[in-house]
């Protein structure tokens, strides 16, 4: 957060590196990043008073007849810009958004997982998140359909991976942004990519995944192609993911997820255990913020390799949350893979939510059911039942409606979103309904 010494900072900075820009950041309730720009010489206003914004003009923010909002920028988030052109220099922030009275505005994204951070910070934890991105990259087209730039597979490096400059050079620009990068690879899908970034404090995480999603679009564009975050542009071939690796550390810098080996669960603690059993439990009513769109579920079908109940697993890559091998000596690098979550997610949403869920665990000291394994697809709904094991939303009309009735969420979100979200979401939904496809012709057309 801002305090004299990270402003003075920035403030000394701005004018010795003749930054005369500054690009101010937020997100709407959908997690599209907006941005306007200052000059330097309003700075330091910006940081004593904000800057006015006419908030009605921002998606799920508020109405028209109370539209002023302020943007105080984070100074803990400044970087400056790689140039252009030799001139002059361009600084980004992200901001926090406030009323008027300079109260935190609640529908803010932002503002929401620093809430839930602050609140479990209270508590005596830490949350550190670090995120792997798929995405798609793209020949653009007037018609919207997509066009795969390459053939390659799963960790292929060929002369079909035409995308292997692209992602050095993206890596290369995140890092300028003091974004570091742990892996970069093309993915198992003809033109299908992922980079993970590595693990930092919650709001840091969902700052760096805007960022990411933004040079990496940039990049793209600057080769000829589109990038897509799309969570399922092609039937038949692998969906795209925003994996979230999760773990909760003390304020001495502890991972308290790792634990002595046990019988069932190798090196994790009982807090842990108790963390991902919130995943589960809650997972239904938190996957419209972590699976936002009708093409999310799409993704989320029985292949072995997306989680459709809620369940955990080691080796099994179809569960909700998977544990990681431990590697002997790095406790600290004990941790949950969440692996519902679809690029398409608003991530200060997605972390909000699902750390509040795992947290809600531990206060409810929920015990860590039995671990599950592959073909449970091939159970029937009777024996899934005996075993506990709940299957997750298949619709966003199934998971509005489970959302909606969530305290939970209501209590991590807030009223002004989740009103927003379940009303947009809705509207969504039965404007899909309305739309016949190329399936049902192909399907019924001449056969009806």
């Amino acid at each position: 957060m801002s305090d004299d010494r990270n402003i003075d900072f920035v403030l000394r900075t701005v004018e010795k590196r003749d930054v005369r820009f500054i690009r101010l950041c937020f997100t709407d309730v959908l997690g599209n990043l907006k941005s306007f720009s200052i000059s330097s010489e309003n700075l330091e206003e910006a940081f004593e008073e904000g800057i006015g914004f006419d908030g009605s003009s921002i998606e799920g923010f508020v109405a028209a007849d109370e539209s002023d909002m302020l943007a105080f920028p984070d100074a803990t988030t400044f970087q400056v810009l790689p140039r252009r052109q030799q001139k002059y220099g361009v600084a980004r922030m992200f901001c926090e958004v406030r009323t008027p009275d300079r109260k935190p505005f609640e529908g803010d994204p932002r503002s929401v997982l620093q809430r839930v951070f602050v609140t479990v910070d209270e508590m005596g934890y830490v949350m550190n998140v670090g995120p792997k991105l798929d995405y798609f990259y793209l020949h653009e087209t007037d018609d919207a359909t997509p066009i795969p730039a390459d053939h390659a597979g799963y960790f292929d490096l060929t002369s079909s991976d035409s995308a292997t400059d692209l992602r050095r050079e993206t890596t290369l620009a995140l890092e300028q942004l003091s974004i570091p990068v742990a892996y970069s690879y093309h993915s198992n899908a003809p033109s299908q990519n992922a980079i993970e970034l590595r693990y930092a404090e919650a709001v840091t995480c969902a700052d760096n995944i805007m960022t990411a999603r933004l040079i990496i679009r940039q990049q793209a564009h600057a080769h000829g192609l589109m990038a897509s975050f799309m969570p399922k542009p092609f039937s038949g071939t692998s969906g795209s993911g925003m994996y979230l690796y999760q773990s909760l550390f003390d304020h001495e810098g502890t991972n308290l997820f790792w634990g002595p080996k046990s019988e069932h669960v190798a090196h994790l603690s009982e807090l842990g255990r108790s963390y991902v059993a919130g995943l589960l439990k809650y997972a239904s009513e938190f996957l419209l913020v972590t699976n936002p769109t009708v093409n999310s579920y799409k993704r989320l079908v029985a292949n072995g390799e997306v989680p459709i109940f809620a369940t955990w697993g080691r080796k099994n890559r179809a569960a909700l949350v998977r544990v990681p091998t431990h590697k002997p000596g790095k406790h600290q690098a004990t941790r949950v893979e969440l692996r519902s979550p679809d690029p398409a997610a608003n991530p200060y949403l997605a972390i909000a939510a699902s750390l509040a869920a795992g947290v809600r665990g531990i206060m409810e000291g929920l015990k860590l059911p039995e671990e599950s394994f592959s073909g449970l697809e091939d159970l029937g709904e009777r024996e899934l039942t005996r075993r506990g094991i709940h299957r997750l939303p298949r619709t966003l009309g199934e998971a509005i409606k489970s959302f909606d009735k969530s305290e939970l969420m209501r209590e991590t979100l807030g009223g002004h979103i989740c009103d927003y979200l379940v009303e947009q979401k809705w509207r969504e939904w039965d404007e899909y309904c309305s739309v016949v496809t190329d399936w049902e012709r192909k399907t019924y057309y001449a056969g009806i």
